[in-house]
């Protein structure tokens, strides 16, 4: 019997209703509830299944059925919560983890206000919220801070009343979350930050001034505190990964950090006054101004190395020792951390904080402090900031414009009656003397020295550069030394502005800049790349270029060493101009990102030799050969676009190619005015049996296979395009008359696997067909490279390479020139003969045995020449070799005169073949020959001709006088596979053909 009651109340399907989402079925969720308040082992399966049922009826019931809620309210049913959660009967923690995620999904699901205002009514929530919980499980940890999140994302100035009470001054939601600010798991302390953030936004004075007063101090303070302690935990860590053998401790660490202030810039942000001030003074008390700052000065301190020490001993002791004057490792005991780590950390600061108050007195007293004031301790430091800030303040608020034009022109005078030496000296000295007496700012100065290698100076550049681009940091702060400064000379016009720098830091980046360009220099690229940034920040001021003429020569003696560099390795190797290629796309796609580049941890570690280490090629040093090319690419790269940038010029020469030059897929070409392309039928088999018949396209640059325009006569469209230079082609052992090719797609990014644009079988009509494409293409792909290979070395100036740059630049193709091609076309006909075997040409209608026509033409046309003197003399002496030859041709004429039909192209005779010797190309060079009645072609004119029907003996006879005038012209190359674009000439034409 008990079995059997037990079966039908608890877990039977007797009472349960059909219909899950229904207030019947929630009416016997409640009953389940009532009969099983005591948790134990044996009904909490139970439990946990009729909670998980009662959510999904209240959400259902939010869209669907307000009665659902009035019922759940009725029956007070978070009550039976409060009264599972305070049980400490077992299994207790298994149900609040599924009570935690109940109303987790209620909450986040919830749509309807007056629903969420129902659930809020009463005190239960926030009764669950300062439960106190078994955290030491994690699923209940889990869940309760998820719950903690999904409540502060349904405040606003509605609902915080229902969470904060005025008249008792508790905010349990907020105070209890903000214990767990600090927790070893990753995704608590997270959700933390975003509930607090969650609570600032809201709009409520009472509220804000109860965190202000009550909890901003202590809880800013832990942050501070929590803050330092992860620093030092992080210099410990750069300590023992010296080495590289595992960084990702210090990748968490450094995380973290960033993790810490993008908060609290987050929380700055917010523009809320009272709470930015509270942060602002605890953070520059307790945090940025002790630890940070002033651990820029610790490495000042003496040395108790003691003399003679050698370096071995010198490394070993490093571990709790600093060297003296350098920027290396230091003493943790002393509660400061290196000072390599103290400016990478302040990079990040002034990278992510843009607080005007905050970055604005770090700016001051890492520029301006005097060292008299240092040893007086961080609150005598503010004070003496604070003081300076308010006497300029009133300085300029007290002095009149009248006063400040005269005091100007007073100075001005005096500044015309001296030389320019003095003024020049005059210009130079506030540089000179800008790191003397102040501590910080000598200390990153210091940092810059790169004679032994780039370690510090590359945290040093860091830190410069963020300083010198926050927003928050006023022009007053940094003029004159991370910002030039202008004078206005006149109080009446504009135009007299003198322009001044920091010439001490200038020299500095230079010395950087011109040890990074000699050969044997251990200066990462990274490093070079940001110094060129700040240098450029520098001297560049209303987009004019302020540099003086002694730093102009050293940039261009630095330019001029990195091409120098780069010579060394420019090589006729197909590897040089791969990698050039290669480097320079992978430098245009972005620049140098110096926020991005304080986010990584490995160059906190002392610079990597190796690519072992996993650390990007920029930010280590080269390795082997390939790599220091690869650096010597990328130094000429970086020198060049800043000798341009200094003189206001544009990049006119590089990239090698020029894509918008190029032809594109799905791009008409007008075939008639292809001079020198190749066309040659053929049949593309791709991997996947699919054929399709194409017109193979050899241009200057490209390889385009090109379908036929059936609208337009002599027109046809790309529909695959790749460069000559990256094809590779191999013929096929089984047929003679394929082709595999395989085109490569272009260099576009750093990824060395390159998938190929086409890997495909190529079948020609016969094997005649099909050696001519592998020649041509691999004498295209030869070309192709060299052509850009001397483009490269007009680029270095090396001697002998001189002249206009190459078409691979220019993308002087075959169908670029559109609009010349088409004024071409007006005054010539159509078709022209090939002056190359192989081509489409129709059958002859000579026999075999029979004198060719184009022989007694070739006789006539040196009848007419100049040299026909020497061409009588000729035959009438014939040598054996020459009627050898001419037998040899008249035979070859004779058998490929056969008639062959092919699918997919037009049905033309034959031509022969492409691969004749080219001593019969020479002498049949502008021979006219006898085609088929419908199409004849002829030598097409190199420009436009005046008479309306030209003749062979009127191009013969513009040859001739061409060659007496003196004037040279060169012939090209003519289309091969022509059949397609014509299919008829007019009658009359034909008739002027046979009659010649």
């Amino acid at each position: 019997m008990k079995m059997f009651r037990s079966r039908s109340w608890f877990g039977g399907g007797w009472g349960r209703p059909k219909n899950p989402h229904s207030l019947e079925h929630l009416k016997y969720l409640y009953n389940v509830l009532s009969r099983n308040q005591t948790v134990s082992e044996h009904n909490r399966e139970l439990l946990v299944e009729t909670l998980r049922s009662i959510a999904e009826i209240l959400i259902w019931g939010d869209q669907n059925d307000s009665s659902v809620f009035d019922f759940f309210l009725e029956k007070n049913m978070l009550s039976f919560f409060l009264r599972i959660m305070r049980q400490r009967s077992g299994g207790s923690n298994y149900v609040c983890v599924q009570l935690l995620q109940t109303l987790n999904i209620l909450f986040e699901n919830i749509r309807n206000e007056t629903s969420l205002y129902y659930l809020l009514s009463n005190n239960h929530v926030n009764s669950i919220i300062v439960h106190k919980f078994d955290f030491s499980n994690e699923e209940v940890m889990a869940y309760y801070i998820s719950f903690l999140k999904t409540l502060s994302l349904k405040l606003n100035a509605h609902t915080i009343h229902f969470f904060y009470n005025e008249h008792t001054n508790d905010f349990p939601l907020y105070t209890e979350a903000i214990k767990f600010f600090n927790h070893p798991e990753t995704m608590v302390r997270i959700a933390v930050r975003t509930l607090t953030l969650n609570v600032y936004k809201v709009d409520d004075a009472s509220m804000l001034a109860f965190i202000r007063d009550r909890t901003a101090a202590p809880y800013f303070s832990n942050i501070a505190w929590f803050i330092g302690k992860h620093i030092q935990e992080l210099d410990m860590c750069v300590r023992n990964e010296a080495d590289h053998h595992s960084q990702n401790r210090l990748a968490d660490l450094v995380a973290e950090h960033l993790d810490h202030l993008h908060y609290i810039n987050d929380i700055l942000c917010l523009n809320i006054t009272d709470l930015n001030h509270v942060l602002t003074d605890h953070l520059l008390h307790k945090l940025l101004i002790p630890l940070y700052i002033y651990s820029l000065a610790s490495h000042r301190r003496k040395s108790s190395l003691p003399e003679g020490v050698n370096q071995a001993v010198a490394k070993i002791l490093s571990k709790t020792l600093s060297r003296p004057d350098s920027p290396r490792l230091q003493d943790p005991l002393s509660g400061r951390v290196s000072c390599v780590v103290a400016l990478f950390l302040l990079s990040q600061v002034f990278l992510i904080l843009s607080h005007s108050p905050l970055v604005q007195s770090l700016a001051w007293i890492i520029l301006k402090t005097d060292s008299t004031v240092l040893d007086k301790g961080v609150n005598k430091l503010l004070e003496h900031y604070e003081s300076e800030k308010k006497l300029l303040e009133d300085s300029m608020n007290n002095e009149a414009s009248a006063v400040n034009f005269t005091s100007k022109e007073a100075l001005l005078e005096d500044l015309r009656n001296i030389t320019d030496e003095e003024k020049e000296k005059l210009a130079k000295n506030p540089s000179e003397n800008v790191a003397m007496h102040k501590p910080f700012l000598e200390t990153v100065y210091s940092a810059l020295d790169c004679s032994e290698n780039d370690y510090g100076a590359l945290f040093a550049l860091c830190l410069l550069y963020a300083m010198a681009n926050n927003k928050g940091i006023t022009s007053d702060v940094i003029e004159q030394v991370l910002k030039p400064k202008k004078s206005f000379m006149s109080k009446c016009s504009s135009k007299d502005i003198k322009y001044s720098y920091n010439v001490y830091l200038v020299e500095k980046l230079l010395l950087i800049i011109s040890l990074a360009c000699q050969p044997t220099c251990r200066i990462r690229l990274v490093t070079l790349e940001i110094s060129l940034k700040l240098l450029l920040h520098l001297v560049i001021c209303d987009g004019k270029n302020i540099l003086l003429e002694p730093h102009r020569a050293v940039i261009e003696t630095a330019k001029s060493q990195s091409m120098t560099l780069l010579r060394n390795f420019y090589k006729s190797e197909e590897i040089f101009l791969d990698m050039f290629e290669h480097e320079y796309c992978d430098m245009s796609k972005s620049s140098l990102n110096v926020e991005w580049l304080c986010m990584d941890s490995a160059i906190l570690l002392p610079p990597a030799g190796t690519p072992l280490t996993g650390i990007d090629f920029i930010k280590r040093l080269p390795c082997g050969e390939s790599e220091k090319a690869r650096r010597a690419i990328r130094l000429y790269f970086l020198m060049r676009n800043t000798v341009l940038t200094l003189s206001g010029e544009m990049e006119t020469q590089l990239p090698l190619t020029n894509p918008q030059s190029c032809v594109q897929i799905e791009q008409a070409l007008d075939l008639s005015i292809s001079h020198n392309s190749d066309l040659i039928a053929c049949t593309v088999l791709y991997k996947d049996g699919m054929k399709m018949r194409r017109f193979l396209v050899i241009d200057v640059l490209q390889l385009i296979l090109v379908e036929p325009d059936n609208k337009r006569l002599g027109w046809g469209v790309a529909k695959l395009v790749g460069f000559l230079q990256d094809i590779e082609v191999t013929g096929d052992k089984d047929d003679s008359r394929c082709l595999h090719i395989t085109i490569h797609r272009p260099i576009s990014g750093a990824t060395t696997n390159r998938v190929p644009l086409l890997s495909a079988k190529f079948l020609f009509d016969d094997n005649i067909r099909c050696m001519a494409a592998k020649q041509r293409l691999t004498k295209g792909r030869l070309k192709a490279r060299q052509k850009k290979m001397q483009h490269i070395a007009r680029l270095l100036e090396i001697p002998g390479q001189s002249g206009p740059p190459s078409p691979a630049f220019t993308g002087q193709g075959l169908y670029t020139c559109r609009a010349t091609g088409r004024n071409l076309r007006e005054n010539r006909q159509l078709f022209t003969a090939s002056r190359a075997p192989g081509f489409a040409a129709p059958k002859r209608e000579s026999s075999p045995g029979v004198l060719h026509r184009a022989d007694e033409s070739r006789r006539h046309r040196d009848g007419d020449s100049p040299h026909r003197l020497s061409n009588l003399r000729k035959e009438l002496n014939p040598s054996p070799s020459s009627n050898n030859v001419k037998k040899e041709t008249r035979s070859r004429e004779a058998s490929s005169s056969r008639t062959k039909s092919r699918e997919g192209s037009p049905k033309m005779p034959r031509p022969r073949s492409e691969e004749i010797p080219l001593e019969l190309i020479k002498k049949a060079s502008h021979s006219i020959i006898d085609m088929a009645p419908k199409i004849n072609i002829l030598p097409r004119p190199q420009s436009a001709k005046t008479e309306s029907e030209p003749c062979a003996s009127g191009l013969i006879n513009d040859n001739a006088q061409s060659k007496e005038s003196g004037v040279l012209k060169e012939t090209t190359t003519i289309s091969e596979e022509t059949s397609f674009i014509g299919d008829r000439q007019s009658d009359k034409k034909s008739e002027e053909r046979e009659a010649v």
